[in-house]
């Protein structure tokens, strides 16, 4: 993975199975929130499916703001764009009807001392876009957050695991899901919740924070001494495959990674391939954030990018200066402050 254009490329590429999946599309498709880190190229990949599916149906993609040069991409690969404050009533009324809608909105960091702007958006605003788009599939992005820490040796809380958020985060998205299944049981609109732990890329997410600690021979913390972890790219794929499995009540899938990966394991390996020594602080906990993915990798298949080659590309672009998001996840956080 050389740079942005190649980066772009693979997160947005559709697989077979998402140009079929696609091809039965009724309606076009809206993207609630397509300015954040999946949005630009799960739009992509949409549009680039229904192209060579040859449907007319349109993708549109909808942020209170986006960069120029997001917007640009976005455009330029045939994607519609529309402006909107979803919190504005006028403009979610505005916006045109789309058989099919992926929410992507939310909010996570800079909810410790804002906490009712967390709640608002996490959980009031899916109520007021589960109405608004009543007669739509909605696919909703939750977190696994909402689970509770469990035993490393456990395999992970799946779909039948009872929810347990620690934190005023986890708890506003448990909020948001169970705000988008009211309505699913009262309007009956098809549904599919997508609890997501975590997705990963070169720009963001666990590996990245990991390799940039090792890079710069600081010691990584090992109190949240496991993660699952997963290509962002394969969970775009897994995305636009749901809708055609919205149900009501919703359909409730784990997207993550089939490894229980130690933290320690994945910095000696980041170590090796940038060539530093790896020093650590803390002491793995017995529980940790972990989702058993076993559901999702049944209806979709495993990961298509093992986590063998997402530690490969992650330490050359470490190595090279690539651009990076300048956000972490916070994974090692285990009181749910954000």
């Amino acid at each position: 993975m050389q740079d942005l254009a190649e980066l772009y490329d693979a997160l947005s590429a559709p697989t077979p199975e998402v140009i079929e999946s696609l091809s039965w599309l009724d309606g076009d498709l809206m993207l609630l929130g397509v300015g954040g880190k999946l949005g630009p190229e799960l739009a992509l990949m949409a549009r680039r499916a229904l192209d060579k599916a040859g449907k007319n149906s349109r993708v549109v993609g909808v942020a209170r703001n986006l960069d120029p040069a997001t917007a640009s991409r976005l455009a330029e690969g045939g994607v519609d764009l529309a402006k909107a404050d979803l919190m504005d009533d006028a403009a979610l009324r505005a916006l045109p009807d789309a058989g099919n809608v992926v929410y992507l909105a939310g909010r996570k960091f800079g909810t410790g001392g804002s906490e009712h702007q967390t709640w608002a958006l996490n959980a009031h605003l899916p109520g007021r876009v589960a109405e608004r788009f009543r007669d739509s599939k909605i696919v909703a992005f939750s977190t696994g957050n909402v689970y509770p820490l469990v035993p490393v040796t456990s395999g992970g809380a799946d779909e039948t695991t009872p929810a347990g958020p620690v934190g005023e985060y986890a708890q506003s998205c448990l909020g948001r899901e169970r705000v988008f299944e009211h309505f699913s049981h009262v309007n009956g609109t098809p549904m599919a919740i997508v609890r997501l732990n975590y997705a990963v890329e070169l720009r963001y997410g666990v590996l990245l924070e990991l390799a940039r600690t090792v890079s710069r021979r600081e010691p990584v913390d090992l109190r949240m001494g496991n993660v699952n972890v997963i290509w962002q790219g394969d969970v775009n794929a897994s995305t636009l495959r749901l809708l055609e499995l919205c149900a009501t009540p919703p359909l409730v899938v784990n997207l993550a990674g089939p490894e229980t990966a130690s933290v320690q394991w994945l910095s000696e390996r980041l170590g090796e391939l940038l060539d530093v020594p790896v020093s650590f602080t803390g002491e793995p906990a017995d529980t940790a954030l972990l989702s058993n993915a076993s559901l999702s990798h049944q209806l979709f298949g495993y990961p298509s990018v093992p986590l063998r080659r997402l530690l490969e590309w992650t330490a050359d672009w470490v190595r090279a200066g690539g651009d990076t998001h300048g956000k972490d996840t916070n994974f090692q956080e285990r009181e749910g402050r954000f």
